[in-house]
């Protein structure tokens, strides 16, 4: 059964480089533990790439960041000393616990330009792990697992899904896929998840009698085993995982407990959140508001 439907909305990072955000929303706040969903294009960008488009060093708490590109190449650097190219199919997964700073640039593509897309995600974590010390881990596409059937491919990015498992350190269980679909194919949502979801990267599928476009994603109410056809060939990403509880999101921080946030806002207006050793000469302010 169909929960909710959420529109993409668009929200610029700075500098004129544009997302389509989904999660959070008014009204779902997160799909398991997935509490942040923005699609990073699809953009081309004229060489050469301005260093203004890229995004500056920022800092997190609280959470994973979930970077996975479609197309393009960016940069990440953070104060871990990290220094990382993301390519397509590749996946970046940045656990924040008690504080570290990142940037994300273009530097790869900054000569030449070219298209970009790609996909940000943020994974809470249990409170248990909130104040973890910071940690990055990085997986070439050609670590995580494939699978293919009936006009179906996909690559299970981290977590569980079809009786397949990504290398992928997680701390609760969820799912996260890129899936391909061709014309008339079908696929049916993981059955052992509390909470599930499907965005339509390209395409349209079709979900009990009635379409949905690129840009849209489905929340599914828990039970059952939702199956979704393609109308023509589509691209979805399937995400979910079980339910971690309330918690709040005030700019890039994410804590089941609010004072954690106000602590982290001084923290990182104090300077005691260090920036990329190696990315060190601007960063963004802790904004006044948030929208």
């Amino acid at each position: 059964m169909l929960d909710l439907v959420i529109q993409t909305r668009v929200h610029d990072l700075g500098g004129g480089f544009e997302v389509g955000r989904v999660l959070p929303y008014r009204q779902r706040r997160m799909v398991g533990p997935f509490i942040f969903f923005d699609r990073m294009g699809p953009h081309t960008l004229p060489a050469p790439i301005p260093r203004h488009t890229d995004v500056r060093p920022h800092p997190h708490i609280g959470l994973s960041t979930v970077t996975y590109l479609f197309d393009g190449q960016m940069t990440h650097r953070d104060s871990l000393g990290i220094e990382q190219a993301i390519l397509p199919g590749a996946l970046n997964w940045m656990t924040a616990g008690s504080g570290i700073s990142h940037s994300e640039r273009f530097d790869g593509m900054r000569q030449n330009g070219g298209h970009i897309d790609g996909i940000q995600a943020w994974v809470a974590v249990p409170e248990a792990h909130e104040e973890d010390d910071p940690a990055f881990d990085h997986y070439a596409a050609d670590r995580l697992p494939t699978f293919s059937e009936d006009g179906v491919s996909g690559r299970v990015i981290a977590g569980s899904a079809y009786g397949v498992d990504s290398p992928a350190k997680v701390h609760s269980p969820l799912f996260y896929l890129d899936v391909a679909l061709e014309p008339e194919a079908r696929i049916a949502l993981p059955a052992s998840h509390a909470e599930r979801a499907a965005y339509v990267a390209s395409g349209t599928i079709e979900f009990d009698g009635r379409q949905y476009q690129k840009g849209q994603m489905l929340v599914f109410a828990p039970g059952g085993t939702p199956t979704l056809k393609a109308l023509a060939a589509s691209r979805l990403m399937l995400l979910g995982g079980e339910p971690l509880g309330p918690r709040h999101i005030w700019w890039n921080f994410v804590s089941s407990r609010k004072e954690r946030i106000e602590q982290a806002k001084a923290d990182w207006q104090a300077g005691r959140i260090a920036l990329p050793s190696h990315d060190n000469a601007e960063f963004i302010p802790l904004p006044d508001t948030v929208a």
